[in-house]
């Protein structure tokens, strides 16, 4: 059995009225072989299927995706495949007291042009007001 929560992220400058981010996508759960998983779709053409293996009560879980793997991968349009291609994904989630979270995030680019790898990082703490 499979169980599923969808979710959207959508994030924008506090001095401006249009997001210049969205995200929608699920967190699954697989109990039988303790798999974590975050999908999800970036409306510019990325697409990712991340995932870990973790225990049901853990307090801290890692899920990781690379560009090419059939399981837990990253898909990317023509444009972005050749210009800005997604390569890798690590996302580490942190449970704190009751409805309290922190993520650290890690979304590796290769950028046309350039050599090395661009790590574009994000983390917050998230807590249910």
């Amino acid at each position: 059995m499979l169980y599923g929560l969808r979710y959207s992220t959508v994030a924008w400058p506090l001095i401006q009225e249009q997001p210049f981010h969205e995200k929608v996508g699920y967190w699954l759960w697989d109990a039988a072989s303790k798999q974590v998983m975050r999908c999800f779709m970036v409306p510019r053409g990325v697409m990712g299927n991340a995932g870990g293996t973790s225990e049901p009560d853990a307090k801290e879980f890692h899920l990781a995706a690379d560009a090419g793997s059939g399981v837990y991968g990253i898909l990317s349009n023509p444009y972005l495949d050749q210009a800005a291609k997604t390569v890798r994904y690590e996302l580490s989630v942190t449970i704190h007291e009751t409805w309290k979270f922190s993520y650290k995030e890690d979304t590796q680019l290769q950028i046309a042009g350039r050599p090395e790898v661009f790590h574009h990082t994000d983390q917050n703490t998230l807590t249910r007001g």
